[in-house]
């Protein structure tokens, strides 16, 4: 059973999402948070699985509560919510240790895929909304800068390309196509681009693809 918690401060919303998740039995709701704090505070004593985290919220937005719940309860995943697609909050989130984001106007389906997906550890962002999402993030004026190192020299070649490919919105299997290597190859390649770069899934790979300069805004995004 994958036990959540729902942090909104609406209502309606918190209810809905409840209402969506009660029927399957795969999943518990075990809390609903009205502010960030509360869901931190919550996510402390419940210790939920999965955190279905709105990003805009009074008291605490959901970037500080989803960096306190990183910073505290690792094992715990956060699911990002925003009602924009374009929302320089969400790649925020994404940096600070969210395991993916939905936009409010999802599916019932999507969500529960979405939720099931971040519980295993992997990235619930589709490489083609997480890119348009960045390239409405760096185009932001006086935008913040985490990313401080260079390029990685450790870095092969090989590495160097499918970084730029992730960057660019392609998936696993586009990339191996556009390589001509097999899907398990791009995989090792990942893992190893991961270690290298510090960085923890592919949602923040491709931010630092960004914020390095390896890929500019709209580069090969459509």
């Amino acid at each position: 059973m994958i036990r959540v918690l729902i942090a909104d401060d609406q209502p309606l919303v918190r209810r809905g999402l409840a209402l969506i998740l009660a029927p399957d039995p795969e999943f518990e709701v075990v809390g609903e948070a009205e502010d960030g704090a509360r869901a931190v505070a919550l996510a402390q004593q419940v210790r939920p699985d999965v955190v279905v985290m709105d990003i805009r919220m009074p008291v605490l937005d959901g970037v500080r509560a989803t960096e306190e719940l990183a910073r505290t309860l690792p094992e715990t995943r956060v699911l990002a919510l925003s009602t924009f697609d374009m929302d320089e909050y969400v790649v925020a989130a994404l940096r600070v240790g969210a395991y993916g984001f939905l936009p409010k106007d999802v599916s019932p389906e999507e969500l529960i895929t979405a939720i099931r997906t971040v519980h295993t550890g992997e990235a619930a962002v589709a490489p083609r909304l997480l890119t348009r999402l960045i390239s409405a993030y760096v185009r932001t004026p006086a935008r913040p800068r985490a990313w401080t190192g260079e390029t990685p020299a450790e870095l092969t070649p090989r590495e160097l390309e499918i970084w730029r490919l992730m960057a660019t919105g392609r998936g696993n299997t586009e990339i191996a196509l556009d390589l001509d290597i097999s899907v398990s190859t791009v995989k090792n390649h990942i893992t190893g681009i991961f270690g290298k770069l510090g960085v923890r899934d592919r949602a923040q790979a491709v931010i630092a693809a960004y914020e390095s300069g390896l890929v500019e805004a709209g580069y090969g995004s459509g």
